[in-house]
């Protein structure tokens, strides 16, 4: 065997970018795919057990994870089984069919024989194969005396009486629209917790590789539960000025400081062989630029209104000083569908004697007219328990006979709460503006919680965003409180 021939095969036993090179010649590997394959090595190696990718369409990302490693990794852990999803299970199915016909190829069998092992010494180890009556796409076994698998299945596909020591998902949205449903969005999350996650054996690893589409897409939701336990790389189509990164990190709960993980000057291509930075120019123009942020830079943001802007949002108490405060109301913006649809949300605002007013608390769901009621009732309940019989609950009627019903029913509901339907009037944006004006004179500070996300990103989405019933419940408390307290004798904020 020629000394160069013994060298390459050496090197793609070892290397992951190497071995995609060796059995792919014709894969074009760039700086960021031999950042890749590091992180890779280091999950096979078990220095690293949960790891995400952002980066975006068309990268060459699917081909290292979903078909090369796999291979690569059940080449040097033959016992150790591998479940692979995306978004749909043919596309999974596709990806290990590959990853099968690359185990199965010559290229791989010279360089995994029976008589060698990863560094080319004897050992008379068992050569890596697959077993000849075990080979469909969704599950493909290892020939004897090896235990491992390959199992292929579309996300919210079924996974039970099967476990792994690697779980790999790659995309598990399959479009922005679909990424941009809370239902789907819910299912996601709810399949990875109660079936991907709890096939994961002890001391094994998970890999997620995706374009991101939504803030609260699984990576988002993962990362605001879980953040200190994921390696997370981020590889942005154009790099960015330092002083971006550092924000893009702020927004994906990421710590700051930490530079391009290519080194690239700000505006640098990620993969010029594959997209010049002419071509993604082009694109950032032709896809916007929610879309751009989101499946081009991996940091997706909340549609951008033209009225609120983030930084407004600077002001944040751990407790409101009730005490001190000369008003609270808790207005109700309401709907009637469980599960979907328009939200119900109650906010409650405070008014401090020093005119500041304080954002205290959202309470918001989809739920059935019936749900609603037992909701708004029991946070009533829980207002007056932590507040007293200060808060004063509003409660928007709609127009009409069934808005007037409604409200009827919710006034009968609160019995003995300071409870009043509301009739508001004029266009909500206007009646959203007077709040507006005082977040943007930071005069409005919010407590705290869980909650605070989700407020912020609606009303920096105003006019144009999905929902604004958090808007419309605040621009209510805000216009009864202020009404109030010109009342009584209060006029100016500031």
């Amino acid at each position: 065997m020629a000394a160069r021939e013994l060298i390459k095969r050496r090197t793609a036993r070892r290397s992951l970018l190497a071995f995609t090179q060796y059995t792919f010649p014709q894969y074009i590997a760039e700086p960021a795919h031999a950042l890749i394959a590091g992180a890779l090595e280091r999950v096979l190696r078990g220095e690293t057990q949960r790891l995400m990718i952002f980066a975006p369409p068309q990268s060459g990302k699917s081909q290292l994870v979903s078909v090369h490693f796999p291979a690569f990794w059940l080449a040097h852990r033959p016992d150790d089984p591998v479940i692979l999803s995306s978004y749909g299970a043919a596309l999974a199915e596709s990806k290990s069919r590959q990853a099968r016909e690359l185990v199965e190829s010559d290229s791989f069998q010279r360089l995994f024989p029976a008589t060698e092992d990863g560094r080319g010494r004897d050992t008379s180890r068992p050569a890596v194969s697959t077993r000849a009556d075990s080979r469909a796409v969704q599950l493909w076994r290892m020939a004897h005396p090896y235990r491992g698998y390959m199992l292929a299945v579309g996300v919210g596909g079924p996974i039970t009486g099967f476990g792994a020591m690697l779980g790999a998902i790659d995309d598990p949205f399959e479009n922005w629209e679909q990424a941009h449903s809370q239902l789907q969005r819910d299912r996601v999350w709810d399949w990875y917790r109660t079936t991907f996650r709890t096939r994961i054996w002890e001391g094994g690893a998970i890999v997620i590789i995706c374009t991101r589409w939504h803030e609260d897409d699984l990576a988002g939701r993962l990362l605001q539960e879980q953040g200190g336990q994921w390696e997370v790389i981020r590889l942005p189509a154009l790099a960015e000025s330092q002083e971006e990164r550092d924000e893009c990190s702020r927004l994906l709960g990421l710590p700051g400081g930490q530079r391009d993980p290519l080194g690239r000057r700000a505006g640098a291509p990620l993969c010029p062989r594959r997209f010049s930075k002419k071509a993604l120019e082009s694109l950032r123009r032709d896809v916007g630029s929610l879309a751009w942020a989101a499946e081009y830079q991996g940091v997706p943001r909340a549609p951008e209104g033209n009225r609120f802007k983030r930084e407004w949002f600077s002001r944040f108490v751990d407790a409101v000083p009730t005490a001190d405060c000369v008003g609270m109301v808790r207005y109700w913006d309401k709907a009637g569908t469980a599960g979907g649809g328009a939200y119900t949300a109650g906010v409650l605002l405070a008014v401090h004697k020093n005119g500041t007013f304080y954002a205290a608390d959202v309470v918001r769901g989809q739920w059935s007219a019936l749900e609603r009621e037992r909701v708004i009732r029991a946070t009533a309940d829980l207002d007056r328990q932590h507040l007293g019989r200060s808060v004063k609950i509003y409660l928007e009627q709609e127009p009409g006979s069934g808005g007037k019903e409604s409200i009827e029913a919710s006034l009968r509901n609160l019995a003995g709460f300071a409870a009043y339907g509301d009739r508001p009037t004029g266009n909500k944006d206007a009646r959203l503006e007077p709040f507006a004006a005082q977040v943007e004179a930071g005069n409005v500070a919010l407590k705290r919680g869980a909650w605070n996300r989700a407020f912020i990103d609606e009303l920096c989405a105003v006019p144009t965003g999905q929902y604004r019933d958090q808007a419309d419940a605040a621009a209510g408390a805000f216009n009864k409180l202020a009404k109030g307290s010109r009342r009584a004798g209060r006029s100016d904020y500031r």
